[in-house]
């Protein structure tokens, strides 16, 4: 039975709710009157339900399409402004017991090189993305109780966060990583993480078991359960996310939103992020043999819709999508993208030789971070190196406050600006400066508390005469 407040996943993620938020929007995706009142609600800025947000997602008339895009971008513009925060992944290890029929990291898998980063090889890893210009990291690892353990993840957020190399520093740490318990996710809490990231892959329980056939991620509600386990151990940020094309998309997009209205239920505040990845090549993993592939177009309105049913949440594309599919993505509700990744154990300090690459899958946009940087500035967006809000305990419900009071532009729009300078400062090219340089003074106008104005203009002035290094709001 249906329970959105309920602790058991095949409560709060009910299978008949499912279909039956489908077959709702299958007779209503051509009702005007309806769809509408549905985009009406949306403007209000309060998000959707799961069956409403559906129901848009299965319209076909191109007309209300375009308006749920128009309002999708506005959205994001009311909340997030027009940043993009930056980030970068960094594998620590592909060893895995699981046996996930989707990801080359698999137990059989007896071909791809198995590698784990010693403390001193992270070293050398944070160092080279420090010198890129990163301050956000996201640690990602296979699932192996022997060699990737609890003591291990929380030595490496210590030996990040430990580095300062020249004017670099990681200010973030978000961690994805497998299931685990409520001491541990306190554990992880007590280190300093930002975000605990944990994508479901799917929500259709049949497909899950059938995809995850051996291993301990093989047990459905264990893993679906997870994210109340990290809220119960003290994180309150916490990022959702499927794997679009393992099951229906529909399907999983019900089952995502009914997650995030979980969360806000059972813990007054919902998911700080959702990720959308599709399913990609990888080693010995080809997508076309998954056949509930999505196109760009059908990628993007799922986009779309996540962005008005869930306002507030930021919004994360990774390298695996390529340039002009990001590019439309930012229009529609992104909010966070990777730049410069490497999807190998490592591969910053030294690419890997291609004949000992444990990639977990293929990246479609391979530009380095000044390339992205310089390319967001000219769409007119403010890369943002921010972590202002973690820093500064503005977390779960006490972040979410500050977006739903559009405060948030008197905070992050200047520590954007602010944190754009350092980067221009230390790492980007000339070209890049320029560019950047002239969006900052155009952009400082726009914080609309003058106090702050003239706050931001100083802080300004001295990171670049004094080499000051850190402000923010």
């Amino acid at each position: 039975m249906y329970d959105v407040n309920s602790k058991h996943a095949d409560d709060f993620i009910n299978h008949e709710e499912i279909l039956e938020t489908l077959a709702y929007a299958d007779e209503n995706k051509e009702n005007v009157e309806l769809i509408d009142a549905i985009i009406e609600k949306a403007k209000k800025r309060k998000g959707l339900t799961h069956r409403e947000a559906s129901v848009l997602l299965a319209c076909p008339i191109e007309e209300k399409n375009q308006e749920i895009y128009k309002l999708a971008e506005q959205i994001k513009k009311d909340f997030y402004g027009n940043r993009i925060v930056m980030f970068a992944p960094l594998y620590l290890s592909n060893y895995c017991i699981n046996g996930c029929t989707y990801c080359p990291y698999h137990m059989k898998n007896k071909h791809i090189p198995r590698k784990q980063l010693s403390q001193e090889d992270i070293r050398r890893e944070v160092i080279a993305l420090q010198d890129m210009g990163h301050k956000r990291l996201a640690l990602e690892a296979g699932e192996d109780p022997v060699r990737n353990t609890m003591d291990y993840y929380l030595q490496s957020i210590d030996t990040i966060y430990s580095i300062k190399h020249k004017n670099g520093a990681i200010r973030r740490v978000n961690i994805n990583i497998a299931a685990t318990t409520v001491d541990n996710y306190r554990l992880l809490k007590e280190a300093g993480i930002g975000t605990y990231i944990l994508f479901q892959e799917t929500y259709h329980k049949e497909s899950y078991l059938e995809l995850h056939p051996t291993g301990p991620k093989h047990d459905y509600n264990y893993h679906t359960e997870a994210m109340d386990r990290a809220m119960e151990g003290g994180i309150d940020d916490v990022g959702l996310g499927v794997l679009f094309g393992l099951d229906k998309y529909r399907y999983e997009f019900a089952g995502l939103l009914m997650h995030a209205e979980h969360l806000e239920a059972a813990f007054g505040v919902g998911p700080h992020t959702i990720s959308v990845p599709r399913l990609k090549h990888a080693d010995d993993i080809n997508p076309e043999e998954f056949d509930n592939g999505i196109d760009d177009d059908t990628f993007l309105k799922i986009i779309a819709c996540i962005r008005i049913a869930v306002p507030y949440t930021g919004m994360i594309i990774s390298t695996r999508e390529g340039r002009k599919c990001r590019e439309r993505a930012l229009h529609l509700g992104i909010s966070q993208i990777s730049g410069a990744s490497r999807t190998s154990v490592g591969g910053y300090y030294e690419p890997e030789p291609e004949d000992e690459s444990s990639e977990q899958f293929d990246v479609s946009d391979n530009r380095t971070l000044d390339e992205v940087v310089h390319w967001l500035m000219e769409m007119g967006y403010i890369p943002s190196f921010c972590t202002a809000c973690y820093r500064e305990g503005r977390t779960g419900d006490r972040f979410m406050s500050l977006c739903k009071s559009g405060q948030i532009q008197n905070c992050c729009h200047p520590n954007a600006l602010m944190t754009l300078k350092e980067y221009l400062m230390d790492y980007a090219s000339p070209e890049t400066t320029a560019l950047g340089d002239r969006l900052i003074e155009k952009e400082v106008l726009n914080v609309p508390n003058e106090k702050v104005r003239k706050v931001v203009l100083e802080n300004l002035r001295l990171i670049e005469q004094d080499n000051r290094r850190d402000f923010r709001f």
